[in-house]
């Protein structure tokens, strides 16, 4: 495994984050559990997960079993680096949600921590996420809630989740008034598919000294060897890499994209994220494996080098936008 900063701070963390958004819904307790001892085995540090994981009425259950995980000693909790997130309600029914028990306010920043440190059997959390932005509490009062929090031990870095540049520098420049240290990370959605973070947020988090930690790198499956699978009758694509596929641009997109790396012999996944981690500023991206299969060719991406003759091909199919504003100003 390799290791990188994450951001502008000396917190060191692999390459390959692991996601834990299956956990509970899609891959029971004593699957998630050896899935997460196959990762330390490889050298995998970062875990990532948020409060509402489990969905519906077992919001929390993620968090539960990372807590289990960490019960069972080993170091497991001090070999960890541990990132959660806060903002949406944890109510299962969204028409009973009580005020101040979701987004950003102080208040619900306070009760949200202590309940993801009792379901995580911790004492703190390495970075503390925003998991969406809250359009009407100020970051004074975002920053307050945080310091407090880092003041009491209980979370160590702050990071941000789907915000955009502006958010950003918004939220770093109001810590640096507070003499903060403000956002360490961005959590994006970012592939070879969708690369309009390229346009402000990625040049957003490099300015200000943000890892940027890329989510759905595969792109719902779609950059997995979607046609691949179809053509072999294997599982059907769903969600959005189904919708993906709808178009018959994208479609053709893939298809070029599945017909270069088999001439080279190479697995489209393990491609994908390859080229996430060949980008600037990108820390790792967050895989989440259902298999200790997938787990595996995940962390073969990190060795993976594309050359520059493969990556100039696969920017030729999956264009980005381009730098702004040019991109969208002529």
């Amino acid at each position: 495994m390799k290791y990188t900063q994450l951001g502008r701070t000396g917190l060191k963390v692999s390459r390959i984050v692991l996601g834990t958004m299956n956990f509970g819904p899609q891959t029971d307790e004593a699957d998630s559990h050896a899935i997460m001892d196959a990762a330390l085995d490889a050298g995998v540090n970062f875990f990532d997960t948020a409060n509402v994981y489990g969905w519906g009425t077992e919001k929390g259950r993620t968090e539960e079993i990372l807590g289990s995980w960490f019960a069972q000693g080993g170091n497991r909790r001090d070999k960890t680096v541990l990132a959660t997130k806060v903002y949406g309600t944890m109510s299962a029914d969204m028409d009973d949600v009580w005020p101040n028990h979701n987004k950003l306010s102080a208040v619900n920043i306070r009760r949200a921590v202590d309940a993801s440190l009792k379901r995580l059997g911790t004492d703190y959390i390495d970075l503390y996420q925003f998991h969406h932005v809250d359009r009407n509490t100020p970051w004074d009062e975002v920053w307050q809630a945080i310091d407090v929090l880092v003041t009491q031990g209980k979370v160590l870095y702050a990071g941000s989740s789907n915000h955009a540049g502006w958010n950003i520098a918004q939220a770093n420049e109001t810590a640096a008034r507070r003499g903060s240290l403000g956002l360490v990370s961005e959590q994006c959605l970012y592939n070879l598919a969708e690369r309009r973070a390229e346009m402000e947020i990625i040049p957003a988090a490099r300015e200000y000294g943000l890892g940027v930690i890329p989510w759905s790198p595969l792109h719902g499956g779609l950059l997995g060897g979607a046609i691949k699978r179809e053509s072999e009758g294997a599982r059907r694509s769903s969600g959005r890499s189904a919708d993906a596929l709808a178009n018959t641009f994208v479609r053709a997109q893939v298809e070029a994209y599945e017909d270069l790396l088999g001439k080279h012999g190479l697995e489209p996944g393990e491609v994908a994220l390859a080229w996430l981690l060949a980008q600037p500023g990108v820390t790792g991206p967050i895989v989440g494996p259902r298999t200790r299969e997938q787990l595996d060719g995940a962390v073969r991406a990190v060795d993976l080098d594309l050359g520059e003759e493969l990556l100039a091909s696969l920017n030729e199919i999956f264009p980005g936008p381009g730098p702004t504003p040019e991109a969208f100003a002529w």
